[in-house]
């Protein structure tokens, strides 16, 4: 199988990479990745030089640049990661989000039609769902309401990817999953942020309360999600991969401080974020039940690992702040805390 991968530089998309190349040995994967802030050819530096992988750079927004990477090759399939992710830039500037999520969105669809592959996987969010009162958990038929841009984004490109099914037959699938933790994750993000501020003893900011309840899937576990639901998914249906590990963000600062050996001082409280969700919960039983796949990484073992990751790889964190990559990252960029 022939697999071409967007936004395969990114933190889910390169893991996904990685991972594919070391569990199936009879696959090929060729990424198409703009290299835009969050895209990172250091994320695949483990992968380069694997006869199964190819890069090329790509946005998802120009259709002569998907055009080029389908003209690369016959693939079978198409796991489609590309997206702007961050809450806090969406809010700040819709256009980004709306540009890439949708409108590029359509641009692959179209083009994986034209190109008649086989499966397509469309990588969503539980953002789409908004807020879950307690102690109700979503499964795939809950109403979409999403509170932000970039979730309003994700919940169009999903109903846009499901009308391609229905009207073109294109054999698309598409997976929301929790909030994602792991190595490899740009420093915006809570986790990785709070861990690489934490070990240079900065202050931690954490929005409003902090009570904000998350639901966290190590990002391995979310890779071999997407690879189930991928060989044995059904066409047309909506699968959500859930961490099964609901908790607020302030516990998640605190277990990370315990881990780090920093004192809960530096835990700075700042204005909420606009319209900020207070809690996601996923019900994954679909896809265990369809598709054998249950998470098997325990959050205490995953946040140990991660936690690990980034006090080795120090430097990984610091270029990125220093601007080393100013080709590929934002200019000016604030430091903010976000969860998603």
């Amino acid at each position: 199988m022939k697999l071409l991968v967007t936004g395969g530089a990114g933190f889910i998309g390169s893991a996904f990479v990685r991972h594919v190349l070391a569990h199936r040995p009879e696959m090929q994967v060729v990424t198409l990745d703009a290299l835009t802030y969050a895209g990172n050819l250091e994320n695949l530096s483990a992968v380069q030089d694997n006869p199964r992988y190819t890069f090329l750079r790509g946005d998802i927004r120009d259709g002569d640049a998907v055009n080029e990477g389908f003209a690369s090759g016959r693939f079978d399939a198409v796991v489609n990661f590309a997206a702007e992710s961050h809450v806090d830039r969406s809010i700040l500037s819709p256009d980004s989000a709306i540009d890439t999520n949708v409108r590029g969105s359509a641009r692959l669809l179209d083009a994986a039609r034209a190109a008649r592959v086989e499966r397509f996987v469309h990588v969503s969010t539980d953002e789409v769902y908004g807020d879950i009162p307690e102690p109700l958990e979503a499964d795939e038929t809950y109403p979409l309401k999403p509170s932000s841009p970039y979730a309003a984004s994700k919940a169009a490109s999903d109903l846009l990817a499901l009308a391609y099914v229905r009207t073109y037959h294109l054999p698309v699938i598409i997976t929301r999953a929790s909030n994602n933790y792991g190595p490899y994750q740009f420093p915006e993000k809570l986790i990785p942020l709070m861990i690489s501020n934490a070990l240079e003893g900065l202050p931690l900011p954490v929005y409003g309360d902090g009570l904000q309840v998350r639901d966290w899937l190590y990002v391995d576990d979310h890779c071999r999600g997407i690879l189930a639901v991928l060989e044995r998914g059904t066409v047309g249906e909506v699968y959500n991969i859930a961490g099964a590990c609901h908790l607020p963000n302030i516990e998640v600062v605190k277990r990370l401080l315990t881990i780090v050996g920093a004192s809960e001082a530096l835990i700075t409280r700042v204005t909420d974020r606009p319209g900020h969700d207070r809690r996601y919960a996923l019900r994954g039983d679909k896809v265990a039940r369809e598709t054998g796949f249950v998470p098997e990484v325990a959050f205490e073992d995953g946040l140990a690992r991660t936690v690990k990751w980034y006090q080795e790889n120090a430097d990984w964190t610091a270029r990125i702040r220093s601007g080393a990559y100013r080709d590929y990252y934002a200019q000016n960029y604030a430091w903010r805390s976000s969860e998603a």
